[in-house]
């Protein structure tokens, strides 16, 4: 059997460790609501943990602080939406900061007991086993946080709609039965006019618009029910929180209209021409009014909504996932 030669005697070989620093200019961030504890290299400071008040002048000092200690990378955890302030102030301030998913913190085994949060990211962002989570321009998180809020809008106006239905059949009044949408021309007509004192189930029906597929006659048997206060009082009470709520998208589809056009503002438009929609349609109930397709286009260069199931305000949603 052959044996390999041996290595010549001299100077040893050096070999990379798979825990060389990457970069040992990181630090780590534990948030928290009240407090971030805050971890830098053992030898940039005498107390390389420091903890610092969430107001914004602490998050000042806590950026000084880094700067001071020679750091240039930061990574912290997502948790909740206490690291959005931090976040922005150190991105603002040129840190390159790396926002973690904790499930990926939890599964990189080897940590001592001792060792705190922010010393184990830290340990981690320095050896290169943290993988930061995608996080889009300011621009773009702007215009996600108006298209998030209005999504609430429009849930908190479903989940409205739904107790006036509650307390509708609770009085025996049938109109969901006879009317496909209760906040319709012709259900907000006959709400409203109840809620106005009116119980007649014939005046009642008076309302009924001429596209609306119920004959008269099933709307006054529908609306013949048992009229109890209490549920009255839930049912103005909850069509006037779905009145606010149209008051309120009314108006975040403003904030996101002149947004958008903020951002056609700072780009160059394409060089191919919008193509003609697809399919020519109104827009559903809880899509905005505005004119999407042609600042989008400006944006991307692209009309998705030529892809079938993709309408312009869907368009709109792709671009900040």
């Amino acid at each position: 059997m052959k044996h390999q030669p041996r290595r010549p005697s001299g100077k040893p070989r050096v070999s990379s460790s798979v825990l060389d620093r990457i970069n040992p200019n990181v630090a780590g961030i534990d948030c928290g609501a009240a407090q971030h504890f805050v971890a830098v290299p053992p030898d940039r400071d005498p107390q390389p943990v420091q903890a610092f008040k969430t107001f914004t002048t602490d998050l000042h000092r806590l950026a000084d602080w880094l700067a001071a200690c020679r750091v240039t990378s930061v990574a912290m955890e997502a948790t909740g939406v206490y690291w959005i302030p931090v976040y922005e102030i150190l991105e603002a301030r040129g840190f390159d900061v790396h926002l973690v998913n904790a499930r990926h913190v939890k599964n990189v085994p080897g940590r001592k007991s001792d060792v705190s949060d922010g010393e184990w990211l830290r340990e981690l962002h320095s050896v290169g086993l943290l993988r930061g989570s995608f996080r889009p321009a300011d621009r773009i998180v702007a215009l996600r946080a108006y298209l998030r809020h209005r999504q609430t809008l429009v849930e908190t106006a479903g989940t409205h709609i739904q107790r006036m239905q509650k307390a509708l059949v609770q009085m025996n009044l049938q109109l969901p039965l006879v009317v496909s949408d209760i906040t319709g021309a012709t259900g907000l007509r006959i709400l409203r006019d109840i809620v106005a004192g009116h119980r007649d189930p014939q005046q009642l029906a008076h309302h009924r618009d001429y596209r609306c597929k119920a004959s008269e006659a099933d709307i006054v048997a529908a609306l013949t029910g048992n009229y109890r206060p209490e549920h009255l009082f839930v049912l103005q009470q909850n069509l006037e929180l779905f009145d606010a709520c149209q008051v309120q998208l009314r108006a975040c589809d403003v904030a996101i209209e002149a947004h958008v056009q903020r951002l056609t503002a700072t780009v160059e438009p394409p060089a191919a021409a919008l193509p003609a929609p697809r399919v020519t349609r109104k827009p559903r109930d809880n899509e905005p009014r505005f004119e999407i397709r042609a600042p989008l286009h400006h944006l991307t260069g692209v009309d998705l909504s030529q892809i079938d199931g993709i309408t312009p305000y869907t368009a709109l949603r792709l671009q900040t996932s």
